[in-house]
């Protein structure tokens, strides 16, 4: 394929994703992690749980959360106006990330544009969005992850590894790369564990095996790693080894598999021409790991192990990408080639609804009614501007429990399952008792005063206090029929 046709081609989607770190589109988990900024910032020593009012530890609180904070603290800028930031850090990592890893597996030039189409359009026929899978409608809405940022850094751990086998590094610089993998493993712990099998797949692909004085040097890289993630000092590593109650959430990434992803076949016949070769091909390597993580999650009920997915999608979009940049047969060169492009086309036709994300709102809304896609959240911050930060809302609404604690305020029950909230479950019911239909007065304002909630939003209309009861003051009124109502002090 020729390689300026390419880039020209690979300059819509990086539009797209410029457009989308500027836009900066909220929906998913965005408010969770402009929570983190804004707890490490109002206190960057002991910053509490990112939800609610509670002294607990959170894997949320990575080195590059705790970076973002002291940024928005040195500068005044809100929460979310560094995740923007966040954002194009993230966009640049994953796309330099690409490029680099590619690099080593071919000199091609045509191969690194296409690896990046590959891994933004090459998935299936439904739409499929979720944090560390960088498809380009899911990239646009999660771009200022820490997932992102923390799957560029694993392709830069993967290139660099690669190198430093072949060139037979010294022990310093794989003690750096040790860093970067504990530094990958608590920005995001799923796509650490991603990093992981990409680091087993590059040790045992390399051709030829690494000599002792290499295995010592990576014994060296992974030790300085495991102490790394012991000393951090905001939450336990290891607990997370043993956390449950997140198998629920994860459930539907076992579902409508071949939907999602019926494109990634032609990837598959890539990944078993290079294992024809090279058994040991470390692309094969990764996605024969990755699959069978996978695969153990489905068999077994550990749906969370699905966050592996990265791990199994990547391989073969890049194998794809190197195999029809580098086929020169008379039949086989055209013939892949032609089949990529139709894959593309066929990716980018189902994703088409992300030109939505660069575009004014009324001509977003004229997309989204044509074209299948995700539309962003509405905004709380009519609520938000009236609750001080740090004091607590009562709301069982869904977007609301994700995006209030952004603004600075807590609610009762977190918006997410956690492993270290240990009256989770309390909290959770002390809800579902406000909103209950048969609680009676006394049985809510008890519910009120548990938690110490100081605010209360309710669809008018629906459970819940009435609005003209004399504990609460109404105090601004939303879409949707929404209502933020003050409980008198």
């Amino acid at each position: 394929m020729p390689y300026r046709a390419l880039l020209l081609v690979t300059l819509v989607p990086a539009a797209l994703l410029l457009a989308a770190v500027v836009r900066l589109p909220w929906a998913g988990d965005l408010g969770m992690h402009a929570a983190v900024v804004e707890r490490l910032r109002a206190d960057p020593l002991h910053p509490g749980h990112p939800l609610v009012d509670a002294d607990v530890p959170s894997p949320y609180y990575s080195p590059w959360m705790v970076l973002l904070a002291l940024l928005a603290a040195a500068t005044g800028a809100s929460a979310l106006a560094v995740l923007h930031l966040a954002a194009l850090a993230g966009l640049v990592a994953l796309g330099t990330g690409v490029r680099a890893f590619v690099r080593t597996l071919t000199g091609r030039r045509a191969a690194v544009p296409l690896a990046l189409l590959c891994v933004l359009f090459l998935y299936g026929t439904r739409l499929f969005a979720w944090s560390g899978v960088p498809g380009l409608t899911s990239l646009a809405l999660t771009v200022a992850y820490p997932s992102t940022l923390a799957l560029g850094l694993a392709l830069h751990l993967w290139a660099l590894l690669r190198r430093a086998v072949g060139e037979r590094w010294g022990t310093v610089r794989f003690l750096g790369l040790g860093l970067l993998l504990a530094v990958v493993l608590l920005v995001h712990q799923f796509t650490g564990a991603v990093a992981v099998l990409g680091v087993v797949s590059v040790l045992l692909g390399a051709r030829p095996l690494p000599v002792r004085a290499v295995w010592l040097r990576v014994g060296a890289g992974v030790l300085l790693a495991g102490a790394a993630l012991a000393a951090w000092p905001y939450y336990p590593f290891t607990a997370l080894s043993g956390a449950d109650g997140l198998e629920a959430i994860h459930r539907p990434l076992y579902q409508h598999l071949v939907s999602k992803f019926c494109l990634v076949a032609l990837g598959l016949v890539a990944l078993g021409a290079r294992c024809r070769r090279d058994r040991r091909d470390p692309l094969v390597l990764l996605f024969a790991l990755g699959a069978a993580v996978f695969a153990a999650g489905g068999l077994t009920g550990h749906w969370s192990w699905g966050r592996i997915l990265p791990a199994v999608l990547l391989p073969t979009q890049l194998a794809l990408a190197v195999e029809a940049a580098g086929r020169t047969g008379r039949r086989a060169g055209p013939l892949l080639a032609g089949a990529t492009a139709a894959a593309l086309l066929a990716g980018a036709y189902v994703q088409a609804g992300a030109v939505a994300y660069a575009l004014p709102a009324r001509a977003a809304r004229f997309v989204r009614a044509h074209v299948p896609s995700i539309a962003p959240w509405p905004s709380f911050a009519w609520a938000a501007g009236r609750v001080p930060a740090g004091e607590t809302v009562m709301t069982d609404d869904y977007h609301a429990l994700r995006m209030l604690p952004a603004y600075g305020p807590y609610t009762v029950a977190p918006a997410y399952p956690d492993v270290f909230l240990t009256d989770e479950r309390e909290r959770r019911a002390v809800t579902r008792r406000y909103y209950a239909p048969s609680a009676t007065r006394a049985q809510r304002l008890g519910a009120l005063r548990e938690y110490g909630a100081r605010w209360v939003l309710q669809r008018d209309g629906g459970p819940g206090l009435s609005p003209d009861d004399p504990a609460l003051r109404r105090a601004a009124r939303g879409p949707g029929g929404l209502m933020l109502l003050e409980v008198e002090r």
